[in-house]
């Protein structure tokens, strides 16, 4: 779809919209000072207060607002602006397919799963309340487990706003050997924080106290964060003006939830982000590649719903690319276990079904690569992964 049509289309309606706008405050303004004058005229005294004379100055005003024609002056600009008006929604409705229930092909979906998926969705996201409404609704009360867990970050993080360190510390201590196995040191930087808090209240033999308590035992690996710290025992109480300023930015509690969030997430096995957002995200990017396919396929009277494959890739983003896919060049299927990639002699890879097709079976057999001239031999090929 092109935006920028489309917002061409809207600025072409705002255009005639802002002149039919304009044209009609310019016509009641030049009303108005005509009825003044006439009024001014009336009240003013140099004509006599007859009757007649009142009805040759209403008169008058009458034969000027004629020839002013307020109202054919107006048809054409409002013509114009309907005119655009009309054409918009047309053009909205051709850009904006309003049934993408075209592209949905009838598969059997596991509602247990989807319902599990919902739930862990309206959990991960802190909405509690909503997720306890949907688990008693869809009757799934096992999806409840994963509420736990995530009640249990949710107070981390919400200790972490109000600047507390203690229930972040507890659960890095409780889950000290899993960080360490995963090579976080979100412990460290947990303590470093609550180091220089203590530091900041210009208690330097306290801050000292708790450097030999919690942040010894990370001096083997990470010595030289160490001893920053411990040059920053010089400053107590005014660090924001010591060379080493940057570790009281609130950015530093902002980015410390954020890896907190993502250390949690990956303890439980679970990833950073929500699988329920981040499949909508990749659908609506790939949305518009299956309704042209759709379209196209209806224009040939083939069924879409009998499709075993899709003719044409729909790409989509990095963020959205979690793994690499190969793809056939010559058979165009997607590498699967049964049919994984080859990698000839040559330096191509083919997927293993293509080459038994090439070598009609015969593992003995040469065959042309179809990229280069080399002639393979299909036993002479290397299975790239299972």
């Amino acid at each position: 779809m092109d935006l920028n049509s489309l917002k061409d289309a809207f600025d072409r309606v705002t255009k005639k919209q802002k002149l039919s706008s304009s044209k009609s405050l310019e016509m009641i303004e030049q009303i108005v000072q005509e009825i003044e004058q006439a009024l001014s005229r009336i009240q003013s005294g140099r004509d006599s207060t007859t009757t007649s004379n009142h009805e040759l100055i209403l008169s008058e005003l009458k034969a000027k607002l004629k020839e002013i024609a307020p109202l054919s002056q107006l048809e054409s600009t409002l013509k114009d602006l309907n005119t655009a008006l009309s054409k918009y929604p047309k053009f909205l409705e051709k850009s904006f397919n309003p049934d993408i229930s075209k592209a949905y092909r009838n598969i059997d979906f596991d509602i247990h799963t989807v319902n599990q998926i919902i739930a862990d969705h309206f959990y991960r996201e802190g909405q509690f309340v909503l997720g306890d409404c949907f688990v008693d609704e869809s009757r799934e009360p096992e999806a409840a487990t994963k509420k736990s867990p995530f009640l249990e970050m949710y107070q981390i993080l919400e200790a972490l706003r109000s600047q507390n360190l203690e229930p972040a510390l507890q659960w890095a201590a409780t889950n000290h050997e899993k960080l360490e196995q995963n090579g976080s040191d979100i412990e460290l930087k947990l303590h470093r924080l609550q180091f220089v808090e203590i530091l900041q209240k210009r208690d330097r033999d306290e801050a000292l106290k708790y450097a030999r308590a919690f942040l010894a035992p990370f001096a083997a690996s990470h010595i030289a964060e160490i001893q920053k710290l411990m040059a920053c025992l010089l400053w107590a109480g005014r660090l924001d003006s010591s060379p080493y300023a940057e570790l009281l930015s609130p950015m530093n509690w902002d980015k410390l939830a954020e890896e907190l969030t993502q250390q949690f997430c990956h303890l439980l096995g679970q990833s950073y982000e929500s699988p329920l957002s981040v499949t909508v995200a990749a659908g609506v990017q790939g949305l518009p590649t299956l309704l042209k396919l759709m379209n196209v396929m209806t224009s040939k009277k083939q069924e879409w719903q009998s499709m075993k494959q899709l003719p044409v890739p729909v790409d989509l983003d990095r963020e959205f690319q979690f793994h690499s896919i190969f793809v056939c060049p010559v058979s165009r299927d997607q590498a699967s276990e049964e049919n994984p990639p080859m990698l000839l002699s040559c330096g191509h890879a083919l997927c293993k079904q293509s080459i038994t097709k090439l070598s009609k079976n015969n593992s003995t057999r040469p065959f042309k690569c179809p990229y280069c001239p080399t002639e393979v031999e299909a036993g002479q090929c290397r299975q790239l992964y299972l």
